[in-house]
């Protein structure tokens, strides 16, 4: 087997393999080379005896800092040979962190609750990060190998056998990755080269425009190829691109934008990339001709804020501006609440404006939580642990019968009563205090009680954040399960419920923002936030309720709703 590494300062690169050290001959562009037969191998760079994982493994069985395995694509028998994909347009994504969605928290494990998401009406399931991290539980989002999948989910034949069986089932598989950062532990690319250069708020960040940043570049793009390509999987989730420094004329996310398309026309099936964006910049998902970086998709952080606040009367934060009475029924239309407008979280003018005329709103995921908005909160409750269920209900049914495209988060669709709190393992002492002590300062910063704070190395802390599977037919739980059902079935055969064109979307709103109305062709969303009843105007006859949260009454050309509730209603 030729064991290949790019070492461009190194005077001698070794490598041992199964515990045997041999001699690398140096090639070109900072390249090394030896052809050796054996499975276990780690890298030596000089006169440094200590063994080094490959920056590009595939399989790291005994942890991130251990020696690396050898890993051929070609010994998986898969069955997906008649898979052909499905677009983004017209999709219902379903955010899993494979760690906590079961009990047992491997691939296996989950392929056994995929009917539950067929059933649901989920088309695309989004996995939370699963390459090597230090530890056994964690988020995912402090790896450092990013081409091998964290061997207590299952390993790479894991992955692959879980795409495989969602594939057979029709679902797609998206996967989150992180190329903005690297963890603390376990991040040694820069032994081996410039990787680094600078670092952003969660740790070492890339050298994407430096000195010798042409290699780190293929070493993302040939990450996120293989995802696609050797692991069949559907798409990508692109973790905080705003935190990627690149200075080029041509973006990392423009160059990987092209190298996708291509590879998903040599495949004939669509491939997929979502960025998350702090940047309220709809450049991200304009197409290249029309002077963007082309991407499908990008999150909407903006319409969670302006739900969050209707919900819950929360300001702190980032959540201030969006206390106006407008600002759920300006972020429906516009996308961006901030857009190109004030911020006062950041004390700057934010964002630029969406053209609603060209782009569509599948382009834009909307969505009522997601594992950022529930883990970043000092306990990890959800919304359904302070929010009666009558808005909750409300807001769900804001979020499907939007032109976005709907995200919800595993659990969401029964209202399940199990925090997701932050967590992690590193087995370094010192690192585990620092990051416990340091979660506990940060809250406390935010006006949370440090003793309130749960533990992140606390094994109890997964266990709590594990979903609980006896909660789907239990009473309050299995109507809120039954509502979702009904909305994702009503989206998928009320197509003008799915349309994504923007500029066709009215929104009616009380002055203070008490009810609103989404009128979706001839279909009215009537929703009442407030804490009394409330007659809202449909704009036409109404017919049919198609889908309500309590009973609602049609009068005249209005809709009588009950408190905290919501009524979809066809129109002559």
């Amino acid at each position: 087997m030729m064991f290949t590494v790019w070492a461009p300062a190194a005077d001698r690169v070794r490598v041992r393999v199964d515990g045997t050290d041999h001699a690398m001959t140096a090639g070109q562009g900072g390249w090394w080379q030896a052809e050796v037969t054996g499975t276990d191998y780690a890298f030596l760079l000089g006169d440094d005896d200590r063994p080094l994982p490959d920056p590009r493994s595939l399989r790291q069985p005994h942890g991130v800092h251990e020696a690396s395995r050898t890993y051929q694509h070609a010994e998986f028998a898969w069955t997906d040979r008649s898979w052909t994909g499905r677009q983004l347009p017209g999709g219902v994504l379903y955010e899993l962190h494979l760690g906590t969605f079961t009990g047992a928290g491997t691939f296996d494990a989950a392929i056994e609750r995929l009917g539950h998401l067929v059933e649901l009406g989920i088309t695309h399931v989004e996995l939370l990060p699963v390459n090597s991290f230090d530890g056994t539980a964690g988020w995912g989002y402090d790896g450092v190998l990013w081409g091998a999948v964290h061997e207590p989910y299952g390993g790479p034949d894991g992955l692959k056998r879980f795409v495989d069986a969602c594939h057979a089932r029709g679902l797609a598989v998206l996967l989150d990755v992180v190329y903005n950062h690297l963890g603390p532990s376990g991040a040694y690319l820069d032994r081996f080269g410039p990787y680094f250069a600078g670092r952003t708020d969660w740790g070492a960040g890339l050298n994407l425009d430096g000195p010798g940043s042409d290699e780190v570049r293929r070493y993302v793009l040939d990450n996120a190829l293989g995802w696609l390509r050797d692991f069949h999987v559907d798409g990508l989730r692109l973790d905080a691109v705003h935190a990627l420094v690149d200075k080029r004329a041509t973006h990392l996310l423009e160059e990987l934008a092209v190298e996708v398309e291509a590879l998903s026309t040599a495949l004939g099936r669509p491939l997929t990339l979502i960025a998350e964006s702090d940047l309220n910049d709809p450049k991200l998902v304009t197409s290249r001709d029309g002077g963007g970086y082309g991407l499908h998709a990008q999150w909407s952080d903006d319409l969670h804020h302006a739900l969050h606040v209707r919900l819950t009367g929360e300001t702190t934060g980032y959540y201030p501006d969006f206390a106006t009475p407008d600002a759920l029924a300006k972020t429906l239309r516009e996308v961006f609440f901030h857009a190109g407008t004030w911020s006062s979280f950041r004390e700057r003018t934010h964002g630029r404006p969406v053209d609603t005329r060209v782009l569509p709103g599948h382009r834009f995921l909307g969505y009522l939580q997601d594992h950022d908005q529930i883990g970043n909160r000092a306990a990890g409750d959800r919304l359904s642990a302070t929010v009666p269920a009558g808005l909750l209900a409300t807001a769900a049914a804001v979020v499907f019968c939007s032109p976005y495209t709907p995200m919800l988060f595993m659990g969401e669709e029964w209202a399940a009563s199990t925090p997701w709190q932050f967590f992690a393992s590193f087995p370094d002492p010192e690192l585990a205090e620092a990051v416990r002590t340091g979660r506990r300062r940060e809250f406390a910063r935010h006006g949370w009680v440090e003793a309130d704070v749960p533990d992140p190395m606390d094994p109890a802390t997964v266990a709590r954040s594990r979903l609980d599977w006896t909660e789907p037919e239990q009473d309050g739980h299995r109507e809120m399960l039954a509502l979702y059902r009904t909305l994702i079935r009503l989206r998928r055969q009320r197509p003008e419920l799915a349309d994504p064109r923007l500029d066709r979307l009215v929104v009616a709103a009380a002055p203070d923002g008490s009810w609103l109305v989404l009128h979706r062709g001839a279909l009215r969303l009537a929703c009442n936030f407030g804490p009394v009843p409330a007659t809202v105007p449909l704009d036409g006859t109404p017919g049919e309720v198609l889908a309500a949260w309590g009973a609602p009454g049609l009068e005249g050309s209005s809709a009588r709703l009950a408190p905290q509730s919501f009524a979809l209603v066809s129109t002559g």
